[in-house]
């Protein structure tokens, strides 16, 4: 078979030699040369005129006249072309057209080759022999069947179907006639005609003779084809060509598509070009073509060659019929998608790329089949688009000032599309809005998206992390994108990729199809639930941008009893996965979001101008909530409502979580479906060891978020919504709507009311919330702003976190300003009545409780902790925890709820004064307290009452530290005798021994008058003096077992004892009974009795029981007075008797 095709094409070889012969007069009878004059002229005239038939067959047989044989060309031919060529007209006519451009030929030798070219396609025997090559061929092609014979018209309708022509000899007779044609604009049919006015007007036919290369006038059709792409790009004073003449300049441009020497001036200005990057790609079906663009940009690319190769690409741009490759190989799904039939758009539209890849691009989305070959070829053209934005008339129309201010000296390797990406993003200045619409069509028809190799940039930049980060992914896989997105602002991540990914990803989030996993994986549910239409069509009631605002809307949509929705208005699970991960994407930057920063621009310059950290800008937006204006403050409150359903939406922070994520909420964070669990989990776990200040941090920046809105709590707004409908209507910060329904709770606990009017789930979550808040006092905006002067001057270097600021403001009470004292003391009032709100008592004292007070009832943790604060399993600092929370109850009564239950008749009826002199939040520095100890040793209190002041003796006659009256008045004098006792870690009673036995030594009067109240307490019950009852615990249990404590009764039972010679005490016992009868019977003496009645009227008045004596004063005078009056009248009655005797 191929000897035979060898015999065909040299028999075609020879039938062009036969035929050049033929026309061989016209060609000698238009040269007139002046070198040479007129006889050599005359000679081949005659010479050919003369021929017979007979000769003229012998003439073929021979080979004929050769060019070769001119003297005009004889020279340059010996000079130029290879001697096996010189037999071979065609061979030569090549040769000397191909020659270097720098190598000029004689002028009579361009007229001789350029008017036997023009015979040749003109003469009716070169037509002849297309008929007798193609006869099936012309058959087949109707349009070409249908030509005028001899006027060369036959010869360009097979040249202009030469793609669709299957014969050997015809394809190879056309291919070499092609190369003869395309070299001169005369020569095509039908081009003089329609473009010769626009040749003049735009002088592109203004070359002497000499200058140029008479039958290589591709300049000719260069430059008509710059002036079509100037037109295109609306440049100033750009000349509107004919309709016609555009027409057969695509045409042109169309037919030298397969082989780049029919495209004469691209040929001589790329030839040493395609020599040094080319010379091993053989010519044809565009390989060279395509192997030029590659290398485009390369710094060893001339640029002559480089501007030829763009104006190639922009006609390509505007008609992809012009890349022979792209045509062959889509030819078969362009027709099978029916991309060139729609009726609606002008046919110059359907011809432009961007119209062929989005038509394809669209199959391809939809899951349809497209050939191997295609898809290829659109991966070439679509990166040929990202690489050169030159090659988009609209961005070179709109884009102007933009690339002059921002992007000039950037052209190369899509650089200069880039800088454009970032001018729109914002990064260095204000783009134009016909500007931002160009590039996005660009980025669609590009679709990077697909496979980040498109994006050469992109590409390049990210070169390393794709091979560190995301080797495991297949190369070109459109999860690479998702892979470098879930690395950004990572160890992993360059700068370089990262500005590159930001900037493509700006737009990809501004059309939910430009991101093809979410596309393949949501476009049924947006059919469905957004009424999208096809890939590349538009809806103006749903545009691109508001899809996937559609598509999170359904896949966090609930409805108000907190249920899911059906089924059939509910996302499916893979579409609600990409919903996510394209809501963690933008997360990470806000540019991303378009809604937001749309929505959002004034205000990100007025508050967070500043911010230019990762993710600090949506942080500063959220800080800055009530001050934005009101379309922005929507749309942040909207996504702050969505971050609280699910926190993974927020990926930077679970990134700098994920260590307290794996170690304690992992079974959060594998659900599909979060709920707020995974926040409310870390919260929870915000002080363990694998807390990072990063996570800690954002974790706490989110609470403080919660605070502005209940709804910005997602299980907390779910458990309640309706009760605060019901309840708090009209408030909308969650710490008051928290205030609002504790306040109904514990009112409606304190009553006794049969059905509590909070319901039982958004009473389990407000405890949640109650505690989450006794955390940081920032989450408790109104105390916070109380104390704010308080922290700076009394805190300065306490975190906020762990209550370590609220545990310092307790410490500091005393030197605290007023406004900031009320609050403190209405928080400890209430953490008192539930200790559950305590976070550092709960935090320090966790494993004791779970210890000794697991089944104790939350309200009475603190008792519970108080029983057992004196066992030797109890922690050291759980033990001094609830030492502080002592002395804070016993400094004021309300802050004991139990005393205040149980002594609520009898502190009004002995301290009455007190309560009078009282403030509402202030501590009354233990006085009611001390006034409830003298009623309980002079034994005039109730039972209740009795028991728990008892119980405060007993603890504060162990540590001095529980009684702030004998601190507040004895603080120098312990100072001064007692400072070692005082000093001493464990207090078990030693100071108050100390202050007894130096009672004498006592200067202040107040704090000697606390003593002895100690010494009068102590002898109405031994409980309370633990020194003694520690000394006479085994007398106590042989001699007075049967004696129920309490009165005084086990203290008499001791004395009755140590005066009884029958009984003998232990001898520590007797030892501190006779200490403490001899401070008894000091403390009689010291006591100062009334020196006159002012001194005695003195005291009965500031006595508690004043009201008391001066009634029985009273009613002892009025029984004086009326026994007077019986006495006198009696007396009287006597002495008349006398007197009448």
């Amino acid at each position: 078979m191929a000897a035979c095709g060898r015999v065909e094409l040299l028999a075609l070889l020879l039938l062009l030699l036969l035929l050049s012969a033929a026309l061989c007069s016209r060609s000698v009878q238009a040269f007139k040369s002046p070198a040479n004059g007129a006889p050599p002229l005359q000679n081949l005239q005659l010479r050919v005129a003369g021929l017979s038939n007979a000769q003229a067959s012998q003439s073929r047989r021979s080979g004929g006249w050769k060019l070769a044989e001119e003297a005009a060309c004889r020279e340059d031919l010996t000079r130029l072309c290879p001697k096996h060529t010189w037999n071979n007209n065609l061979a030569v006519l090549e040769c000397l057209q191909d020659r270097k451009e720098e190598t000029e030929i004689a002028t009579d030798c361009n007229h001789l080759l350029w008017n036997y070219k023009l015979n040749l396609t003109t003469d009716s025997k070169f037509e002849s022999v297309a008929v007798e090559v193609c006869k099936s061929t012309i058959t087949e092609i109707k349009e070409c069947a249908e030509e005028e014979r001899g006027k060369g018209y036959l010869v360009s309708c097979l040249v202009d179907h030469r793609g669709n022509i299957t014969e050997y000899q015809c394809h190879q007779y056309i291919t070499k006639m092609t190369s003869i044609i395309f070299s001169d604009y005369r020569l095509i049919c039908g081009f003089m005609d329609k473009c010769v006015e626009d040749i003049n007007t735009l002088r592109c036919g203004s070359i002497n003779t000499g200058e140029k290369d008479l039958h290589s006038q591709g300049e000719v059709i260069a430059c008509l084809e710059r002036a079509l792409v100037r037109e295109a790009e609306q440049q100033d004073h750009a000349h509107t060509i004919q309709e016609e003449c555009k027409k057969a300049i695509m045409r042109v441009a169309e037919l030298s598509a397969d082989d780049f020497h029919l495209d004469r001036y691209l040929y001589f200005s790329c030839r040493d070009d395609r020599e040094r990057f080319c010379e091993n790609t053989q010519v044809g079906e565009g390989r060279v073509y395509k192997c030029l663009f590659n290398h485009k940009f390369e710094e060893a690319m001339s640029e002559k060659c480089r501007d030829a190769l763009t104006t190639r690409q922009k006609l390509i741009a505007q008609d992809y019929k012009v890349s022979y490759s792209l045509t062959k190989a889509c030819k078969a799904d362009l027709r099978k998608y029916r991309c060139n039939l729609d009726t609606n758009m002008p046919r110059v539209r359907e011809a432009r790329l961007s119209y062929l890849l989005l038509c394809l691009e669209s199959a391809v989305h939809r899951g349809r089949t497209v050939s191997g070959d295609c898809q290829g070829e659109m991966l070439d053209y679509r990166r040929m688009l990202m690489e050169d934005y030159s090659l988009s008339p609209e961005i070179v129309l709109h884009c102007r000032g933009e690339i002059d201010a921002h992007c000039s000296g950037l052209h190369r390797k899509g650089r200069t599309l880039h800088c454009l990406m970032r001018v729109s993003r914002g990064d260095k200045g204000t783009m134009d809005t016909l500007c931002q619409n160009a590039l996005q069509a660009l980025v669609q028809s590009a679709d990077p998206g697909a496979d980040y190799r498109i994006d050469r940039a992109l590409n390049e930049a990210c070169e390393s992390v794709i091979q560190t980060a995301c080797k495991h992914i297949r190369n070109g896989d459109p999860m690479i994108l998702s892979c470098l997105m879930e690395h950004l602002y990572t160890e992993k991540m360059v700068e370089d990729c990262e500005h590159r990914l930001l900037e493509l990803q700006y737009f990809i989030s501004r059309d939910w199809k430009l991101d093809p996993l979410l596309y393949r994986k949501c476009q049924s549910d947006a059919a469905r639930l957004c009424h999208t239409h096809s890939w590349n069509e538009t809806n103006e009631l749903m545009p691109h941008g508001a899809v996937f605002s559609c598509l999170y809307r359904h896949a966090y949509r609930t409805e108000e009893q907190g249920r899911r929705l059906e089924l059939l208005d509910n996302l499916s699970r893979d579409c609600k996965v990409e919903v996510q991960r394209i809501l963690h994407q933008r997360a990470l930057d806000v540019k991303l979001d378009p809604e937001l920063q749309k929505r959002c621009m004034t205000d990100l310059g007025k508050w967070c101008s500043e911010k230019t950290e990762t993710g600090q800008e949506l942080e500063c937006l959220q800080d800055h909530l009530e001050d934005l204006v009101t379309d922005c403050r929507d749309v942040v409150g909207n996504l702050t409502e969505l971050e609280s359903e699910d926190i993974q939406i927020e990926a930077l922070l679970i990134r700098a979580c994920e260590a307290l994520i794996q170690s304690h909420c992992h079974e959060f964070a594998d659900n599909q479906i979060d709920s707020g669990d995974l926040m409310e989990c870390l919260v929870q776990n915000k002080h363990q060891k694998e807390m990072n200040d990063k996570c800690s941090v954002g974790v706490t920046h989110f609470q403080l978020v919660q605070m502005k809105d209940f709804r910005f709590s997602y299980k907390f707004k779910m458990a309640c919504k309706d009760d605060v409908l019901k309840l708090c209507p009209n408030i909308k910060k969650k710490v008051d709507v928290v205030i609002c329904l504790s306040t109904t709770v514990r009112n409606d606990t304190l009553q006794d009311v049969k059905e509590q009017r909070v319901s039982l789930k958004c009473r389990k979550q407000l405890r949640v919330e109650e505690l989450e808040m006794s955390e940081d006092i920032r989450l408790e905006p109104e105390l916070y702003d109380s104390c704010k002067h308080d922290i700076k001057r009394l805190c300065p270097a306490v975190d906020f976190g762990n209550a370590q600021m609220i545990e310092c403001l307790k410490e500091n009470k005393k030197q605290l300003s007023q406004l900031c004292h009320q609050k403190i003391f209405r928080l400890q009032e209430i953490e008192m009545m539930d200790p559950e709100l305590d976070y550092q008592l709960m935090r320090v004292c966790k494993q004791m409780i779970k210890r000794f007070c697991s089944e104790a009832d939350a309200k009475n943790m603190l008792n519970c902790l108080k029983q057992n604060k004196n066992n030797e399993m109890m922690d050291p600092k759980c033990k001094q925890m609830i030492t502080k929370r002592q002395i804070t109850q016993n400094t004021d009564y309300r802050l004991n709820p139990v005393l205040r239950k149980a002594c609520k008749a009898d502190i009004p009826k002995f301290c009455q004064d007190i309560l009078r002199k009282a403030s509402d939040d202030s501590e009354l520095e233990g006085q009611v307290i001390s006034c409830l100890k003298l009623k309980y040793a002079d034994q005039r209190l109730s039972s209740d009452c009795e028991d728990q002041i008892r119980v405060i003796l007993q603890e504060s006659a162990l540590d001095y530290r529980l009684d702030p009256q004998l601190q507040l008045h004895c603080s120098e004098e312990i100072t001064r005798l007692c400072a070692e006792e005082a000093a001493a870690q464990e207090q078990t009673g030693q100071v108050e021994e100390c202050l007894k036995g130096n009672l004498l030594k006592l200067k202040h009067e107040a704090c000697k008058k606390e003593v002895l109240n100690m010494l009068k307490e102590s002898k109405a019950d031994i409980f309370v003096d633990p020194v003694l009852h520690t000394a006479c615990a085994l007398d106590l249990k042989h001699h007075c077992a049967a004696i129920p404590p309490g009165r005084g009764r086990q203290m008499s039972c001791l004395l009755d004892a140590l005066e009884d010679k029958r009984i003998r005490l232990q001898p520590e016992c007797k030892k501190r009974m006779q200490d403490r009868i001899d401070m008894w019977g000091y403390a009689a003496k010291v006591t100062r009795t009334a020196d006159g009645f002012v001194d005695l009227a003195a005291r009965v008045l500031q006595s508690p029981s004043k009201n008391y004596i001066l009634l029985m004063i009273a009613l002892a005078v009025c029984m004086l007075f009326l026994i007077g009056l019986l006495c006198g009248r009696i007396t009287k009655r006597v002495t008349r008797e006398l007197k009448d005797r």
